[in-house]
């Protein structure tokens, strides 16, 4: 990951938790303090909310100085100090190798970008707060603990969006094949009563072949016969024609 300047250290040294730097004993737990604050005291908190920023700008940069480690994932942002443009390729580089298709795994691959990104954040925090001498021990163990738990959290947010991305594609792919097979069977059974109705026709046809053979040697034997009737009439009529001569 690439860094510019002595940003990550400002952040280090702005980011350590109130609870960090306080005491462990100073407040027992479940202990309330009372603070007895002057009316100048409120009145000049009441003016302050009063000048806060009024410009979308203004109020953008204010919500950034809550932004300690952006480490939590609530508002994925890359950080001053980060190279905007090597997240850009990461991003586009998992875009390439996965080739999302739809909306849903689009949102999965942006995810796996964000939380490789902030899982090298969390590990490059923890090389600088081993090695900020303007730590004490105790803090530096302390953020190193912090840090490590951030890794680990989004180490297992890109390898859960993985499995769901791939999930996902498993699934999709089962439904494709279950349509396809149910396509190649109504295919198969298209055919199946094609042949079966090339059959039946065959059979008609062969039917009808038959009957129309057999007319047609009933229409030869009738002629035949007529042949015959008249030629023994014609002989028959010879012959009476003889006998009266």
């Amino acid at each position: 990951m690439a860094v510019h300047g002595d940003a990550p250290r400002r952040i280090l040294k702005r980011g350590i938790p109130s609870r960090d730097r306080q005491g462990a004993g100073n407040h027992p737990i479940g202990a309330t303090s009372h603070v007895h604050r002057s009316p100048d005291f409120r009145q000049s908190t009441k003016r302050a909310a009063q000048y806060g920023p009024k410009t979308e700008e203004g109020k953008a940069a204010s919500c950034q100085n809550n932004l300690k480690y952006g480490l939590t994932g609530a508002s994925f942002t890359v950080l001053d100090f980060e190279d905007q443009d090597e997240y850009d390729r990461v991003l586009c580089g998992l875009r390439f190798e996965h080739q999302p298709s739809t909306m849903t795994e689009s949102i999965l691959v942006e995810k796996m970008a964000q939380s490789y990104w902030l899982s090298k954040r969390a590990l490059y925090l923890q090389d600088q707060c081993c090695t900020d001498e303007e730590l004490s021990l105790e803090q530096q163990q302390k953020q190193l603990a912090l840090f490590i738990r951030y890794q680990t959290t989004h180490d297992r947010a890109f390898h859960r969006s993985l499995n769901d991305l791939l999930k996902l594609r498993a699934e999709r792919r089962r439904s494709e094949i279950g349509f396809e097979s149910q396509q190649h069977k109504k295919a198969q059974e298209l055919r199946r009563d094609s042949a079966e109705k090339r059959k039946q026709d065959l059979h008609k046809f062969n039917v009808l072949l038959a009957e129309a053979k057999l007319d047609h040697q009933l229409l030869q034997n009738l002629n035949l016969e007529a042949t015959n009737e008249r030629a023994f009439g014609v002989a028959s009529n010879s012959q009476e024609a003889q006998k009266a001569a």
